[in-house]
């Protein structure tokens, strides 16, 4: 999203117009749901992606229109083989693409984008509003935690609350809203910076969570080895309070270079209170750790909250599958925790 935004930001200020095109409802079998996001340019090229297969490629057509009205409009696509012959989808489903035209003189928008880019280099928890109108866009905004309305000071901040916890939710009516997540404050620490971790991180980081590497070892905490995007921490593991802040909103994987080191950091995370702990680990491994911190006076109840061995069984062997295991994990619990809040 990050990249995204930052290319529309880029090319508005080199004075290009582009068509935003957005999911902002689908229900049933689709290939992508709410959020997705592309980006069509004048000469038809696109980046970011809808889905792919033929509501993409309607909608990149469909987009010529967004450029030759210089407006903003919705088209809903019914993916049935009886309702949509015509396209040749047989998911069963229905999404709706909203299309947004930016000039590429429109300053407004210009600093909107570049507001965009700048807090995803923040830890904070932002919105982004669509006041939705057939034919024109009437309003587009962000509402940051503890500052409200950015942009789009007119947009009515208690109209659009009830629906900030939600994953992506279109309100309709009069007026109609569509609101999604922009940021989160939520960060992962992963302990340990080794194999799994090298092939982990770049894997959480591309599907949108905030990472930070933390190590005792400074050659396992290089930035060479990690995304570009991906902070990294050397401090000591029997004392990580000295260095971060874990809040309940923040993930922590634990996978350090040895059990020592891993019961070290869990003991201490078991004391704060955090979303998601994840401890890499065999079947005895788990018995073991979990004895000594019963031992230690955490309760057999936050000892249920870890997940380990952690990630989904899919009998990988390899750091990169494993990697994969464990990223799938966490994307579930991300998805189910949101599916929660709305």
């Amino acid at each position: 999203m990050k990249k995204l935004f930052t290319l529309i930001k880029n090319t508005l200020e080199k004075g290009e117009a582009l068509v935003l095109c957005s999911i902002i409802a689908s229900s049933g079998s689709t290939p992508r749901g709410k959020g997705a996001k592309m980006v069509v340019f004048k000469d038809g090229s696109i980046a970011g992606t809808i889905g792919g297969g033929t509501v993409e490629f309607e909608s990149i057509k469909l987009a010529q229109k967004a450029f030759e009205a210089k407006s903003a409009f919705k088209q809903s696509y019914n993916l049935t083989a009886n309702e949509t012959a015509d396209i040749g989808m047989v998911c069963g489903g229905q999404v709706v693409v909203y299309f947004q035209y930016y000039s590429g003189d429109d300053e407004n928008a210009m600093k909107l984008f570049r507001y965009m880019e700048s807090v995803f280099n923040r830890t904070c928890d932002t919105w982004l509003i669509n006041h939705i109108t057939e034919g024109s866009m009437k309003q587009i905004g962000i509402y940051e935690e503890g500052k409200g309305m950015v942009f789009g000071e007119d947009i009515c901040v208690e109209e659009i609350r009830p629906l900030l916890k939600s994953k992506g939710v279109l309100k309709r009516g009069e007026p109609t809203y569509y609101v999604e997540p922009l940021t989160q404050s939520a960060t992962v620490y992963v302990f340990g910076g080794g194999h799994v971790s090298q092939e982990l991180v770049p894997m959480i980081a591309h599907v949108g969570f905030r990472v930070v590497v933390y190590e005792d070892r400074a050659s396992f905490a290089d930035v060479k080895l990690f995304p570009q995007e991906v902070r990294t921490i050397v401090g000591p593991f029997n004392d990580i309070f000295s260095k971060i802040t874990l809040t309940e909103n923040d993930y922590v994987v634990i996978m350090t270079r040895g059990h020592q080191a891993d019961y070290e950091v869990l003991e201490q995370v078991m004391r704060a209170d955090v979303a998601y702990v994840g401890l890499i680990g065999s079947a005895s491994k788990k018995a073991s750790t979990f004895k000594r911190l019963i031992e230690a006076g955490i309760s057999e109840n936050d000892l249920d909250q870890i997940h380990t061995p952690i990630g989904i069984p899919i009998k990988g062997e390899t750091p990169a599958e494993i990697a994969v295991s464990i990223a799938a994990e966490m994307i579930l619990f991300r998805a189910e925790i949101n599916e929660g809040k709305q």
